[in-house]
């Protein structure tokens, strides 16, 4: 096969995947390509499943909404947002992070890569709202799993296991989500020139709060500028979302309960919006200029000593989200293998990983970007890989080595 491949509909894209079985053709799955810098360097031909998209079927009183596997993002946040509904994972959009137009997303690549936003500390992963779908497997099969429950009748979750398996297990051709309905109201605190370990101990104490915290984030001075229209010290966000009287209430109280770290300005919706999609989509750390870029997870109350422990070895830009809970970090010096036994290391120590989310094609060959951590489980991964795609056509060692 030559050229890039692009199929019409399922039946031309079973054709296809059985053409590049009886060749032993690796095939590099794509469509809206946002993602392309996630893992190791793509291999194989194009396979282009842009003209896989549209809406299949929405029930906004059900929850549910079904879609082709290539439909962008906007086009999903859109009718949603016409019934009041949003897909409560906050995907990012990271387009721009690599170098592309915003808005070029696509959901099957969203539910591939299992990206998640600022509100996941809350309302979970990408994968627990992904219900259902249908999907061609490395043999050329068509199979499906699932629909308006999250579990298959046999109890063997296949959305969970294809959520974050990066294309390399099966193609998505269509997938049902949950959708849940949009917040009423939101309302932001933001304290000025805290700490890495004051605004940690901060955003956990607002978590412990009775009420809807939905988000927390902090940026430190070095970066606030790229959040618009704030600069010159640090900023720590925690937001709220519901009805808005009950918003108005909780705010207040936990602004009182933090006024030992300062007093808290109170961002309403619209001027909470910008800083959320900031830190939603990577943009304190733009631009990237060809640096890497790391994502670390760690427990919350120990980010601000990962962050001490890396930072005393390497020289890096850093901001939180997920309360602390996630780690995102720009390395300025970071070698041949862009930082990775400094950045693994300090994070394992606090029980935490590390996903190298954006370097150059050798530093993506020389360091592996998703651990596969211990030796079983990297079995076990080549296993499944083996059971889904016997001749390792899809995203081949995309993930790991000969996964």
């Amino acid at each position: 096969m030559t050229g890039r491949l692009r199929p019409a509909d399922a039946a031309e894209l079973r054709e296809i995947v059985r053409a590049a079985l009886e060749d032993d053709e690796p095939l590099e799955i794509v469509s809206g390509a946002t993602k392309r810098g996630l893992g190791r360097p793509p291999q194989g031909t194009p396979l282009d499943l842009a003209r896989l998209e549209g809406l299949v079927s929405y029930e906004p009183e059900e929850l549910i909404l079904r879609a082709r596997a290539a439909t962008p993002m906007v086009a999903i946040e859109s009718w949603l947002k016409q019934a009041g509904q949003n897909l409560a994972f906050e995907p990012p959009d990271l387009g721009p992070f690599y170098d592309l137009p915003a808005g070029r997303q696509t959901i099957g690549g969203v539910i591939a890569t299992n990206l998640s936003g600022p509100r996941r500390i809350k309302a979970g992963a990408a994968r627990d709202h992904f219900l259902g779908f249908s999907a061609v497997n490395g043999r050329g099969e068509d199979f499906k799993a699932g629909g308006h429950v999250v579990k298959n009748v046999t109890g063997y979750d296949l959305c969970k296991l294809l959520a974050g398996s990066y294309g390399t297990l099966a193609i998505l051709t269509e997938v049902t989500l949950k959708a849940l309905p949009a917040p009423e109201d939101v309302r932001t605190l933001a304290l000025a020139g805290l700490s890495a370990s004051d605004a940690v101990r901060a955003m956990g104490r607002a978590f412990a709060s009775p009420f809807d915290t939905s988000a927390a984030a902090h940026v430190p001075a070095n970066l606030a500028a790229r959040l618009g229209g704030l600069a010159g010290q640090s900023w720590t966000f925690v937001r709220f979302e519901g009805p808005e009287q009950a918003l108005r209430a909780a705010t207040d109280e936990v602004a009182r309960d933090l006024a030992a770290y300062g007093a808290a300005e109170i961002l309403d919706a619209a001027a909470s919006a910008a800083p959320w999609r900031a830190v939603r989509d990577i943009v304190p750390l733009f631009p990237a200029d060809g640096s890497c870029v790391w994502r670390a997870s760690v427990p919350p109350a120990r980010a601000a000593e990962a962050v001490a422990a890396i930072t005393a070895r390497l020289g890096v830009e850093w901001y939180l989200d997920w309360a602390g809970g996630r780690i995102w970090l720009r390395v300025l010096d970071e070698g041949a293998d862009g930082g990775a036994e400094i950045v693994r290391g300090a994070v394992g120590a606090f029980g935490g990983h590390a996903v190298l989310m954006r370097a150059s094609d050798a530093v993506r060959l020389k360091t592996a970007p998703l651990n596969p951590g211990s030796a079983g489980a990297l079995a076990l991964s080549r296993r499944i890989k083996q059971s889904f795609d016997p001749k390792a056509l899809f995203n081949r060692g995309r993930m790991y080595d000969g996964v």
